[in-house]
């Protein structure tokens, strides 16, 4: 049994300041304004303890990418609770059957492991079924059209595929069927030729399907909502701007209470204004608060590493390739938590919503992501400078600053 005394404790519905919170095995026994004594306890006055940030979105961290090799998932799950992440789902660009498949079988093997670790959650594709023209960082080689995964008759004169490497779209559609429920979450662009009939298939395998990297117009997003799309890929980036007349993917995203938005908290990406209207418009129940974070994320200015194989630079505050390409975030969560309270002027509460709460909810992480009797002790201890000082995962001390 774990008795953490004196800190403000951020739950469900407002904030419990100098409380205790006991844990017992790996679940929360009680939360409690009385303060436990110093002898039987860990002192935490002058510290907050959040829900454990979920990031579903992030390709790595401190040098290592999701595509570096079948040891990769396990070292950044070894990385992340220095930065109050407690679950996570690898994410991948674009790529070829085989590196997929090394990702999808690691992630398979290690799901359900906790072992001084950030919990590996079904990985996030961001898949080969992207619009070629929304790109960004992506690997224009290994874009494939949704039409070729399914078998369906081509248009005359589509494209079998968008690059030069030597698979089919089949192929990688093999390899996400194949991986069962080590794939969770693909992002795909609803307007390519086939992708109303690829998110129904994806959709009726388990998946959740995300819109994004994608030029849309608000009426192809709208389908694509209909035919099974539940999440939307880093709102505002890699679609085009939205507008008072033609509201584009911007605006079936935004309009819909079906879909839950992830949003890139890092203060490059999205401004801080913008990022709080999209909350005011969505609601904290249907916003996520990711890093989009790649290998150089917690590593200082001039840092390289690679994205998909392909070197990327810390640049004021970012990850390019060496092309200039914005490619990613350095961002970590424990500054996205940051970012929201002070630069967006989030409450602690409403932050722990995007940050944890709604993640998990969105993931159906059954008693994951809020601080209540009962539920899971995945936890934060934070400072006042919203820096992270202890992460538990399970009810077990994974990080201690």
């Amino acid at each position: 049994m774990i008795v953490l005394s004196g800190a403000d404790l951020v739950l469900p519905g407002g904030v419990q300041s100098r409380a205790t919170l006991v844990i017992d095995g790996e679940r929360i026994a009680d939360v409690s304004s009385a303060t436990a004594s110093p002898a039987s306890s860990t002192p935490l006055d002058g510290h907050i303890i959040v829900p454990g940030f979920i990031d579903v979105h992030v390709h790595g961290v401190e040098g290592i990418d999701a595509l570096d090799g079948s040891d990769a998932t396990a070292a950044i799950a070894r990385r992340l609770p220095k930065f109050g992440v407690t679950a996570f789902c690898p994410t991948t660009v674009a790529c070829g059957p085989a590196r997929l498949r090394d990702v999808l079988e690691s992630v398979a093997r290690l799901r359900g492991a906790i072992d001084a670790a950030a919990r590996v959650l079904p990985a996030h594709l961001e898949s080969n079924f992207i619009n070629p023209d929304y790109r960004g960082a992506q690997p224009f080689e290994c874009l494939r059209t949704p039409l070729d995964a399914l078998g369906l008759p081509r248009r005359s004169g589509a494209a079998a595929k968008a690059g030069a490497e030597d698979f089919d779209a089949a192929d990688i559609l093999a390899e996400i069927d194949r991986a069962g429920g080590a794939v969770g979450i693909v992002t795909l662009a609803p307007e390519l030729d086939g992708a109303l009939d690829l998110i129904r298939h994806l959709v009726s395998k388990g998946r959740r399907v995300s819109l994004g990297h994608s030029g849309a117009d608000m009426e192809q997003g709208r389908a694509a909502i209909e035919a099974g799309a539940t999440q939307a890929t880093h709102l505002f980036n890699r679609m085009p701007p939205f507008g008072h007349r033609e509201p584009g993917l911007v605006g079936a995203i935004l309009s819909s209470e079906r879909v839950a938005a992830e949003v890139i908290c890092d203060g490059v990406h999205v401004h801080s204004e913008v990022v709080r209207m999209a909350v005011s418009t969505k609601g904290t129940a249907r916003m996520m608060a990711i890093t989009d974070g790649v290998a150089v994320a917690g590593m200082p200015e001039g840092s390289t590493a690679l994205l998909g194989g392909r070197q990327i630079r810390v640049n004021k505050s970012a990850a390019y390739l060496e092309d200039g390409t914005l490619a990613g975030s350095v961002a970590t969560m424990d500054r996205v938590f940051r970012f929201l309270v002070r630069d967006v002027g989030l409450s602690l509460v409403d932050a722990a919503h995007l940050c944890s709460t709604t993640p998990a909810a969105e993931l159906s992480l059954t008693d994951l992501g809020t601080i209540t009797k009962g539920a899971i002790a995945d936890l934060v201890v934070l400072d006042r400078d919203f820096h992270v000082k202890q992460t538990y995962v399970a009810g077990r001390l994974v990080y201690n600053r």
